[in-house]
């Protein structure tokens, strides 16, 4: 009786005390709760806006909703970039910018964490300090500006603002972006990757060399890809040059494109298209010249081992002990409503960022390390008239790597292998771990552009490329040699089955490249048995079905299999599927998937979602818009099939499996963009994207009026100038930041 008078519930003057330590428990929590709701935007400090200045531009959309940008100065036009960008999705801005801050965590979570450490361990806020007074007034100028326009946005919009304190911005945080992005365009972020998690690194590019020492090498997570195609006057009937931008990028995002066309009264006309949070294109033409991009892969990340002192405060350099640079940062990782503060340690030695691990001190050295060159450079390609001040602005030498095919109304093309390649040093292995504790394997120059490998003008008349060896961009005797660029450079020798196809097809015509032929070169989904693509089809029909009927009915069916994901043939979607981690381990350079486990799982999925192996390759292929971006869990607003494959011209790389089975396509080919120049010296251009300008907003007229275009392989108008633009003009708006 004792036990149940002092309980709670029978003793009043205990159930109070009882009452009152749950009532202060429950206030700690709340405090608690309330604290860790709102210290995220109390912790960061608040940027300084750009100094005051007017800015005073017209957008005008055409009947795509595509912003053509009209200003007296450059830096008005990109005043308006930013602004027209924001109206279309200022959403990914925002995502854009609270990355340069170190504060994506704190809008999406761990994720987002892992891109802030990214910054911290880059050092890209350093970066920023120690180098943006050095760039020339007008790129400051032009970031500055750009800043301007999205601080107006989100001045007049500011119920759109999913971070608080995440504005005003400046011309710094725009320097910050490129900073940060342009390494993980390389691979960067594979080799931070398997640091971290202590596993063997990425296979790095390049002709073996002497091994003095050993260390395991793993895939490169890098999938990103594109095309690239240029046709000079000598194959076209009628002179023309033609040149198409065919890049494989994300569909929605950071890095997905955005389509614009830019009037300054200082001489800037070009149309392309750019990343979020970029103040100019990064690709497209102007009236005489114009040039687009593909991923290449040199080997420009290298990686030390350092040697410790016994409690791991020192690392020995030259005979030296140097001490290791730590520094405490807080990492802001939203979970739930709450955004909690995570600590960690970023560690620094003279050559670079340092990652921990159980096997030891790894330090890594990568191109373009603490530079801003960039942002000038990509300014003054976008500005030059001609192929000479074309080939000045790219000598600066600022763009860490991407290959630049080029082509002008003066007939031109050519073929850049563009790398920061480090002056490195012989006598050590650059393809694997070096040796930390000497001085001499730090590179600190790079090479002259004058060594970059270049294909200009070739004999065959074109120039291709696909992510491959740039010894391979034109017809057979057209080829570089290897043997005159030295290993140490590091240039792949990758062939992909695009380049493999495009080279075979641009070789079958005997006569003028027409656009009707480029177009049919361009949108091939065909594989070449001379690629990886032979070899797994041959594992697979190797195989034994032990019983296993399904799987019997599987190898049937791709032994009849037509090489062509163009929709027609039975065997399509089995192809595709069992295509594509064939593709992702050869472009990682990894040994092949198991082929049985692979062949097991694409029959299963196809027989239970579809009741058949043989489903039309368009029923499982989908260019998927919606509520929840294609995901299902709404219904979409579009819904559409697709052709093409991981690695096929007609590019459709990477895909989500969505709960009804059907593969919604997230990565391959986005931006598209056509060009010629006539004998005369005109250009003309047309352009598509896969949904359209407003991709993160279902209730814009261009959410997705480009999709039923892009599955068809078609394409739209590029009104280049003011004049073509007359009679397409769906809304007109000037814009200012006067007061």
């Amino acid at each position: 009786m004792t036990a149940i008078a002092d309980s709670p519930t029978q003793s009043p003057r205990r159930r109070s005390r009882w009452l009152t330590g749950l009532i202060g428990l429950l206030i700690v929590l709340a405090l608690i709760a309330i604290g860790l709701a709102i210290w995220e935007p109390l912790s960061v400090e608040t940027r300084a806006a750009p100094a005051p200045m007017t800015h005073d531009v017209r957008i005008v959309r055409d009947d795509h909703g595509v912003p053509h940008i009209f200003g007296k100065t450059d830096a008005d036009v990109s005043f308006g970039i930013a602004y027209a960008h924001s109206e279309d999705d200022f959403s990914t801005l925002q995502d854009v910018v609270a990355m340069t801050r170190s504060r994506l965590g704190a809008i999406s979570g761990a994720e987002g964490a892992k891109t802030d450490f990214a910054a911290k361990l880059l050092d890209t806020d350093g970066t920023v300090a120690r180098h943006y007074d050095e760039l020339p007034a007008d790129v400051r100028a032009l970031l500055d500006g750009y800043a301007r326009g999205m601080n107006l946005y989100a001045d007049r919009h500011p119920d759109g603002i999913r971070l608080a304190r995440l504005f005003p911005v400046n011309g710094r945080d725009i320097a910050a972006g490129f900073a940060l992005r342009s390494p993980f365009f390389f691979g960067l972020d594979s080799v931070i990757g398997k640091l971290v998690a202590g596993e063997p690194l990425p296979q790095e590019g390049g002709p073996a060399l002497p091994a003095p020492n050993s260390s395991p090498t793993g895939p490169d997570a890098d999938m990103a890809g594109s095309n690239a195609f240029a046709v000079g006057p000598s194959r076209d009937p009628e002179g023309k040059t033609k040149l198409i931008s065919n890049s494989h990028q994300p569909w929605r995002g950071g890095v997905a494109w955005y389509e614009l066309v830019v009037h300054s009264q200082q001489g800037w006309d070009f149309a392309g298209a750019t990343f979020p949070g970029s103040p100019y294109p990064f690709l497209g033409h102007n009236k005489t010249l114009g040039w687009t991009n593909t991923v290449n892969r040199p080997d420009l990340i290298d990686v030390y081992k350092l040697v410790m002192n016994d409690d791991a405060t020192q690392y020995r350099m030259d005979g030296k002990w140097l001490p290791l640079e730590k520094k405490r940062v807080w990492l802001h990782v939203r979970f739930g409503p709450f955004v909690l503060p995570v600590p960690k340690t970023v560690l620094r030695s003279i050559h670079g960022p340092v990652i921990e691990n159980d096997k030891g001190f790894f330090a890594i050295r990568y191109a373009g390390i603490d530079t801003l060159t960039q942002l000038t450079q990509y300014y003054r390609i976008n500005k030059a008239k001609n192929f000479a001040e074309w080939q000045q602005a790219m000598a600066i030498q600022g763009v860490p790597a991407t290959n630049f095919i080029y082509a002008d109304a003066a007939g031109n093309i050519a073929h850049i292998y563009n790398a920061m390649f480090p002056a490195r040093v012989a006598g050590y292995d650059w393809r694997h771990v070096l040796p930390g504790d000497t001085s001499r394997d730090i590179w600190h120059d790079y090479l002259p552009y004058s060594a970059y490998p270049k294909n200009i003008n070739p004999g065959s008349g074109y120039l291709v490329n696909s992510n491959n060896t740039p010894f391979v961009a034109a017809g057979p005797g057209d080829e570089l040699d290897p043997k005159a660029f030295s290993p140490l450079m590091g240039i792949e020798l990758d062939m992909t089955n695009r380049i493999r196809r495009a080279i075979d097809l641009f070789e079958s015509v005997d006569g003028p490249i027409t656009w009707p032929v480029l177009w049919r070169i361009k949108y091939d989904t065909g594989y070449s048995r001379a690629s990886y693509a032979g070899d797994w089809m041959k594992t697979l029909l190797a195989l034994d079905p032990k019983g296993n009927k399904r799987l019997a009915d599987a190898q049937r069916l791709l032994s009849q299999w037509d090489w062509k994901l163009d929709g027609k043939g039975r065997g399509d979607a089995l192809a595709l599927t069992v295509l594509r981690p064939a593709m992702r381990k050869s472009y990682n350079r990894e040994t092949p998937p198991d082929a049985r486990e692979e062949l097991t799982a694409a029959a299963d999925h196809l027989a239970k979602t579809f009741g058949t192996l043989a489903p039309p390759l368009g029923t499982v292929l989908r260019l998927r818009q919606g509520p929840e971006e294609g995901a299902m869990k709404g219904t979409p607003t579009i819904d559409l099939p697709l052709d093409g494959g991981s690695d096929t011209l007609r590019a459709a790389t990477l895909w989500n499996v969505d709960p009804d089975g059907r593969y919604s396509v997230y990565h391959g080919d986005s931006f598209i963009m056509a060009v010629e120049w006539t004998r005369d010296g005109k250009v003309r251009s047309r352009s598509i994207q896969p949904f359209g300008q407003a991709t993160t907003r279902p209730d814009s007229p261009y959410y997705t009026d480009q999709a039923k275009l892009f599955v068809e392989h078609k394409t739209k108008p590029v009104y280049f100038d003011a004049a073509s633009l007359k009679g397409h003009v769906s809304s007109d708006e000037r814009v200012t930041n006067a007061r």
